[in-house]
């Protein structure tokens, strides 16, 4: 019998600092997180998953010649419609898209991974407009 069921789900607000964290082991305590692993109700068809808070997110490390060597692809569906862009390149234009793919990589490939990515809350500055959430805040 599932226990969450009829319960609500407490959902907590945590916020991380992204600055001087390796991109890979950020995003494996984020998934850790949004997933709900760290609760002890977990239950792997259940999303009980919490809200993640990552500020500084253009302040990350990338290991290796990752910057170089690293590529994200995108293609419209058209003929010749394949798009490149290096690792290089997207943290100088979207650094919250870096976090946010490799993150969405970690998380499950179905219905509930949509659901705990949207739970995930990405800026650059050090500033976010969830002040009222009450964030605890994880030292990583």
């Amino acid at each position: 019998m599932n226990i969450l069921l009829n319960k609500k789900i407490d959902r907590q607000w945590f916020l991380i600092n992204a600055k001087n964290k390796i991109l890979g082991r950020l995003s494996s305590i984020i998934t850790h997180y949004l997933i709900g692993k760290h609760k002890i109700s977990y239950l792997p068809h259940i999303d009980i998953g919490d809200y993640i808070i990552v500020i500084n997110a253009n302040k990350i490390k990338i290991t290796g010649n990752k910057l170089k060597n690293k590529f994200y692809f995108s293609h419209s569906e058209y003929a010749g419609g394949l798009k490149k862009i290096s690792l290089e390149k997207l943290m100088i234009k979207n650094p919250c898209k870096v976090i946010q793919h490799s993150v969405r990589g970690m998380l499950p490939k179905n219905k509930l991974g949509t659901l705990m990515l949207n739970r995930l809350k990405i800026y650059t500055g050090e500033t976010h407009k969830h002040i009222a959430q009450k964030n605890n805040i994880l030292n990583i």
